[in-house]
């Protein structure tokens, strides 16, 4: 919590958040860049799904992102219940509508590789409705979020919800082996991947630079929401002078 709190201030924040966005969003381009080039030009086409398994290199990282964002609106969530960090709302409210365009972007590429692979754009499959789910309850707190902030609020109940909405993320996760349902099984985990190497090696490059792309976008949307408040307490400085 030292490291944390050590960001506490708004000041010290964006003296490194200044320099370290450029360089993570253009890490994340230039990687991005090499895994698609890698995906589509230096990886054969799957046995059975042919040239549609390249969508797997969007696929993965936006559900990846897709969660890992709820992950980051939590821990921001337990840090202003617990610590009152000062910048965890604002952490949280700048990870939210980014998390939520991962989402979105996961549901959309699902339902273009399930097209040809299920023959259907949409199943109610557990996983499928579990994600759908997270990207409403992420639209929700977009919502309430922006609305605490109008009302003047301390930011305790959108982070009550934070903390609410990571019963989905077990539910996504385990859904497939929970149920019996048409998405297809774990493919990757920590003891191994059932993708073959020659598919899969480009997935590493696309993960991380999606990564950096997701976290140089949030960097500057709290910068951006730093820079409103600091507008907003001065003009009623001036309001009150």
């Amino acid at each position: 919590m030292t490291t944390l709190h050590a960001f506490a201030n708004p000041a010290r924040f964006l003296k490194v958040a200044k320099p370290l966005t450029p360089v993570l969003f253009w890490a994340g381009v230039l990687l991005v860049a090499i895994g698609c080039w890698a995906g589509l030009t230096r990886t054969p086409p799957d046995y059975l799904q042919g040239e549609t398994v390249r969508i797997l290199y969007i696929h993965v990282p936006a559900a990846w992102l897709g969660m890992g964002g709820w992950s980051g609106i939590a821990l921001s969530s337990i840090a202003l219940l617990v610590w009152r960090h000062p910048l965890a709302s604002i952490a949280a409210r700048a990870i939210a509508p980014v998390g939520a365009a991962f989402a979105a972007l996961c549901l959309v590429t699902g339902s273009i590789w399930g097209r040809p692979t299920w023959g259907t754009w949409w199943q109610w499959d557990g996983r499928l409705t579990a994600m759908l789910l997270l990207f409403f309850v992420y639209c929700g707190y977009v919502a309430l979020a922006r609305a605490d902030a109008e009302r003047g609020g301390d930011g305790r109940i959108p982070a009550l919800f934070g903390i609410a909405g990571t019963v989905l993320l077990p539910v996504i996760r385990y859904s497939v082996v929970w149920w019996n349902t048409l998405h297809q099984g774990p493919s990757i985990g920590l003891t191994g991947s059932s993708i073959d190497g020659a598919i899969l090696w480009p997935l590493p490059f696309m993960l991380i630079g999606f990564t950096a792309i997701f976290a140089a976008i949030v960097l500057m949307r709290m910068r951006t929401l730093l820079a409103r408040a600091k507008a907003e307490a001065r003009l009623r400085r001036m309001a009150r002078a």
